[in-house]
This record gives structure tokens, C-alpha cells and sequence, in this order.
């Protein structure tokens, strides 16, 4: 996530790459790349990064499917200390939640990173629909039921006040900052049983956490295990890298998402590239795809707080310019589909085959770019979800919805710059898998 993180490797090294994508274009155009082009049908309004505000900055969404009534559907998504924001199809805000208040005037603020839904959450009160939210600024999960009778506020927070901290001991580690970042849910077909894997801010570790329903309604969570993904890494010609990162920071995971179906978890290390594991995080790691930078050395530069990249070896991956982000899932019924992932560095998404037998190859790829002067595109995306289902008259085919990390026009603070502007991009699925299928080979 480049937008209010630490310094991580530099962007956009033009490595000179050409992506294999067949050079047929759609009625939205292609790129220079052979990328196709889609555009959204609506945004959602601005999120500004400033007091005036209210400190949100748009981040992380899923897509949450009403089956009684498709039409109204919800979006969820995160805004950090602007706590949580719920969308309308139509991309009008349903409902705004709080983070929650520091515990004191020096502590942290909340800060909800990332959001992912578990439904049919086993309850003593029957099953439930909830969201999930990591709160990086709290180090704790959030969990929010969903109820579509409540039409103007459809989320209630149903977190259990015993919940404790993912990875910190106390108030003073979680000051610091290494605290829950990245989520995916996940719910074990053998057992019944729900969790979410969490990532670590600026660690490479990841948390599988159960998520456990009280008598008292509300629902807590124990953590079941931890699993570290490597911080360096020997490359072909027998040295050792590690990303470039600020003195004491490892290579961080953040965009996560699980195959329901054969409870893979797809981890993307954000300068790294994508990691393919069991959910339950109990095998070895495969690295399934890397960044372009992958293997570039880099020296930090404390004065300017950038890295400055060295020659590159040559050793890296073709598709993704770091930051790798926004992993979600396309389903198909058969088992078929495809792995978004967003190429936050050059503004692109890449597919890859769901199906680990194919070994997750490389299937394709598009932008998301602007529909007129008013509705832009996506730029430095982070988080992105899809759902292949239909969802009512707006979109019958279903419906992507990616972060856009620069929202344009662009409103003038007043003092002579321009207030920092996100928000979330609502796209129809069947524009994208027209574009996906005009670059993706023969099967």
C-alpha cells in the first residue's frame, strides 16, 4: 500500500517488459501494453485524507450480495481513521461507522485497514452475515453483523469488549505500529468453523485467527496459529536480497484472499509478489508469481526517505510492478476463474487461473480507466473485490469494485495545494471478463 505507509522499494522502474496480452481490442480501447480498458459505471463520493475529513482515505471493499433482494446489495469498505463506509449499488453512502477513539490522548487512533465478509457465521442465535475488519490502529479485529431489515443501518458492531490484540503484548506495541494489516476470511468445509488470516504491518507474519461466536451475541476470536513468509531470498545467481525498505521493516503482506473451494490462501507480499499456502497455514509457501523489482538491490536514503534502485539482475517477474495488492477471487461454478491482482505500481490488474493444477498461470490483464471528465479510473489501487453473481438491475452480470488511490478532479485545500482524494470505483463485471477474455490464450 503506497498511500500513507513508510517507504517501500521505488515505484514504477521501467524495466522495459512487454506483457503477453493479445492485441484485440474492446469497444473500450486498449493500451500500448495490448491491455484493455474498462471503465466504471459510478464512484463512490471523495474520501479526503484531512481534518475536514475526518482523516478517511479510502481503502479496502467487499461486496456483500442481499439474496433476497439483489437490488440492494452492499458494498463495504474501509476508510483507516475514517472508520467504515457502507455503499448502495448505486454508490450513494448507506451508512458511516466510526473507528473507534485512542484509549488514551497519546495512544493510537483505529484504523481499519482491510474488510472481508463471512456468511453464515454459526451463531447460538442461528447464522449471520458479518464483515470483518482488521483495525490496524487497535490491533484487533472488528466484526459487524449485517441485517437488510435495517435498511438505513444495516451494519451493527457485534465485537466482543473482551476481544484482545492480534500481535501486540500491550498499549505500547501497539503504539508502534506492527499491528493487524492485511485480512481474508475463510470458512474450513471439514469443521464448519469461521476464521480470518491477518497480517502484520511491517512483518512478514501471518495469523490464522477463529472466529468465535458468545452466548452473549456478540463474537470474539483466539488466535490458532502463526506462519512467517521469508523476509530475503537467494536469487539465481547465488546472492541474497531483501526488498529496500526503511531501517527495521520487513517485506509486508496485505492484500490476502481464499479459495473457498480448496481453502488456498493467495498472499500478496507487497515487494515481493504472490504467495500461494493452505489457509490453515500449515505447508510451505509457494511464490506463484513476483513483482518486476523483484531482485533489483536498493539503498535507503534516510534524507529523502526513498530507495534508490541499483541495476536490475534481471531476475524478476513480467506482470506485476510493486506494490502487489487488492488479491480477490472470481469464481465460477465448475471450479474455473481467475485471481485478480492489483499492479498497484503501473495502475493495471492482472488474472491468473484459479486452478492451482494449471499452476496459477498467467491468464491476462486490463485498466480500469476513466469514463468521462468527471468519473475517472483507478490509479494506485490497493483494495479490490469481485463477485460473479447477479446483483439485481444494475448489474445483472455482477460486479468489480477497485480502490482509487488518486480521485480526480482534484479540490483545492485553500492554501494553494490540493486536499488528498480517494474513493472506490464500481465496475460491471461483464465489461471486465469481455476485456479479460480478448487478452487471456485459448484454454
Amino acid at each position: 500500500m503506497r498511500t500513507h505507509c513508510t517507504p517501500r522499494t521505488a515505484a514504477a522502474l521501467a524495466l522495459g517488459s512487454v506483457l503477453l496480452a493479445l492485441l484485440t481490442a474492446t469497444p473500450a480501447g486498449a493500451d500500448d501494453e495490448g491491455l484493455p480498458t474498462v471503465t466504471p459505471t459510478s464512484e463512490t463520493p471523495a474520501l479526503y485524507d484531512d481534518e475536514a475529513g475526518g482523516n478517511s482515505d479510502a481503502d479496502d471493499p467487499a461486496i456483500w450480495r442481499n439474496a433476497a433482494d439483489p437490488d440492494r446489495s452492499l458494498v463495504i469498505a474501509t476508510a483507516k481513521e475514517g472508520g467504515l463506509r457502507v455503499y448502495g449499488l448505486d454508490a450513494r453512502l448507506v451508512q458511516s461507522l466510526p473507528a473507534p477513539r485512542p484509549p488514551a490522548q497519546d495512544d493510537a487512533p483505529g484504523r481499519f485497514n482491510n474488510v472481508d465478509l463471512v456468511t453464515g457465521l454459526k451463531t447460538p442465535t442461528g447464522r449471520a452475515d458479518v464483515a470483518v475488519v482488521s483495525d490496524r490502529g487497535n490491533d484487533r479485529l472488528r466484526i459487524y453483523r449485517i441485517d437488510p431489515s435495517k435498511p438505513g443501518a444495516p451494519l451493527t458492531d457485534i465485537t466482543d469488549p473482551a476481544a484482545v490484540p492480534v500481535f501486540s503484548a500491550d498499549q505500547a506495541e501497539i503504539n508502534d505500529q506492527r499491528t493487524a494489516y492485511g485480512l481474508a476470511t475463510w470458512q474450513d468445509k471439514a469443521t464448519g468453523r469461521s476464521y480470518a488470516l491477518v497480517s502484520q504491518r511491517e512483518r512478514t507474519r501471518l495469523a490464522l485467527v477463529e472466529l468465535t461466536p458468545t452466548a452473549r451475541g456478540t463474537v470474539d476470536y483466539r488466535k490458532v496459529r502463526t506462519r512467517d513468509l521469508p523476509a530475503s531470498f537467494r536469487l539465481p545467481d547465488g546472492a541474497t536480497w531483501s526488498p529496500c525498505a526503511e531501517p527495521g521493516e520487513l517485506p509486508q503482506v496485505e492484500g490476502m484472499v481464499v479459495d473457498p473451494a480448496t481453502g488456498t490462501l493467495y498472499a500478496g507480499q507487497e515487494d515481493v509478489g504472490i504467495w500461494r499456502l493452505r489457509a490453515d497455514l500449515t505447508d510451505k509457501p509457494v511464490l506463484v508469481e513476483k513483482v518486476r523489482e523483484y531482485g533489483i538491490p536498493g539503498v535507503y536514503d534516510k534524507t529523502t526517505e526513498e530507495c534508490t534502485a541499483g541495476a536490475d539482475p534481471g531476475f524478476g517477474g513480467e506482470r506485476l510492478t510493486a506494490d502487489v495488492e487488492g488479491l480477490t477471487l472470481f469464481q465460477e461454478s465448475d471450479g474455473d476463474g481467475y485471481l485478480f491482482a492489483s499492479s498497484q505500481g503501473d495502475n493495471t490488474f492482472a488474472l491468473y487461473d484459479r486452478e492451482v493444477s494449471e499452476d496459477n498461470e498467467y491468464e491476462g490483464g486490463f485498466r480500469v480507466g476513466a469514463a468521462s471528465a468527471t468519473l475517472d479510473g483507478s490509479e494506485e489501487c490497493d483494495g479490490a473485490a469481485v463477485l460473479n453473481a447477479p446483483l439485481g438491475s444494475r448489474y445483472p452480470n455482477g460486479m468489480l469494485v477497485v480502490q482509487d488511490g488518486h480521485e480526480t478532479p482534484e479540490v483545492p485545500d485553500g492554501e494553494g495545494g490540493t486536499r488528498t482524494a480517494t474513493g472506490f470505483k464500481f465496475v460491471d463485471l461483464g465489461d471486465v471478463m469481455d476485456a479479460a477474455d480478448s487478452t487471456s490464450a485459448p484454454r
